[in-house]
């Protein structure tokens, strides 16, 4: 046998607003909930995400995205992610979640091109890019950068 056996799923579940369950029972314990958040990862070869626990890998069930944005510096344009990472924010890719209604964004460019996989942003993000528009003109409102104003789409992020 070469190589690690094949991915499949033994459970665990990533809810589209950031919960953790395993077959159907949440996960309580607060520690092991961060610690899974840390340790997602995507793997572009399988089109799949992981979590790792000590030597265990396995397959993780995500329900939207596998990433949630932490904290978004608008100045510099860099999102902190639930992995612990930074990456430069593309609010070009911004879109509204077909579950929901929430805010959700492009992440992990090099391992899925063109576009990268969805992190959703946390509520308390949401609210801060949602208040830090500027108005807009011809169905557009304005996210004011360093590197200049940004010109969204207004059906992208749902009316203000």
């Amino acid at each position: 046998m070469t190589g690690p056996p094949p991915l499949r799923p033994f459970g665990l579940r990533l809810h589209h607003d950031g919960r953790w369950s395993h077959e159907g029972q949440p996960i309580l314990n607060r520690r092991l909930r961060e610690h899974f958040d840390r340790s997602v990862r995507y793997l572009p070869d399988e089109g799949k995400y992981v979590v790792t626990l000590r030597h265990f890998r396995g397959e993780v069930e995500v329900e939207e995205a596998g990433f949630f944005v932490r904290a978004l510096d608008l100045p510099e344009g860099v999102v902190h992610l639930s992995d612990q990472t930074r990456e430069r924010f593309r609010p070009e890719t911004l879109r509204l979640s077909p579950i929901d209604g929430a805010l959700l964004c492009l992440v992990k460019q090099p391992l899925a091109p063109p576009w990268g996989v969805p992190a959703r942003l946390d509520h308390s993000v949401q609210a801060e890019l949602l208040l830090a528009l500027e108005e807009g003109r011809n169905g557009h409102v304005g996210l004011p950068l360093d590197s200049g104003v940004v010109w969204i789409p207004l059906e992208r992020i749902g009316e203000r």
